[in-house]
């Protein structure tokens, strides 16, 4: 039990900051909304596009192994982390905030409109049963880490202690990263990788 503590004071933490986790989710929905909104624009349109096909080649249908994908999506996944922690060393850092979430948000509606309209019933099937849920459970990590950021960047002290705590928060949320991560490869070889594929 005493394990679980610092994940317990970690997301007491998180809590306490609900007003800023409600600002950031209605900033979440308001950017993802757009993204829907806006696709039909030719360039915006030809983004979203290259995403969602590399997506689907890189990830779904991928013949490299579910493993190294593992691995890839946690490094990608790690650096979002990290810049989102580090926000909170300085007030000044909380301005990338924001950015980071609506621009993620706002590539997430995006996706999905292209998942459905153009793909049609493989993109449904890879939206509802695999990009969906495992886009929201990181977008929950990293609101958490919206929220840990906000909540110590304006007494943050440049000393050991400090970056102690940031270090912890850091461990803890990536450890969540990680099982989502293994989630992900879970539901990958459950609906497009076969078993022969996890190494």
């Amino acid at each position: 039990m005493r394990l679980l503590l610092p994940v317990k004071e970690c997301f007491g933490r998180v809590i306490e900051k609900r007003i800023i986790l409600i600002v950031f989710a209605v900033l979440f929905l308001v950017g993802m909304a757009l993204g829907i909104v806006f696709i039909k624009t030719p360039a915006i349109y030809d983004y979203h596009l290259d995403r969602c096909e590399n997506f689907i080649d890189s990830v779904c249908f991928a013949d490299r192994s579910a493993f190294l994908i593992f691995l890839e999506r946690i490094a990608g996944h790690t650096l979002i982390l990290v810049l989102l922690l580090a926000t909170g060393i300085h007030p000044v850092g909380l301005v990338v905030t924001p950015v980071l979430i609506v621009f993620r948000a706002y590539t997430f509606g995006g996706s999905l409109a292209i998942f459905f309209s153009v793909y049609r019933a493989t993109g449904a099937l890879i939206a509802i049963a695999f990009y969906i849920p495992v886009h929201i459970l990181f977008d929950c990590i990293f609101l958490a880490a919206v929220a840990l950021s906000f909540g110590r960047a304006f007494s943050f002290r440049f000393c050991k202690r400090g970056f102690t705590e940031i270090v912890k928060d850091f461990i803890i949320l990536l450890i969540f990263s990680i099982i989502v991560c293994l989630v992900e490869m879970i539901l990958l070889l459950i609906f497009f990788h076969s078993l022969g594929n996890i190494l």
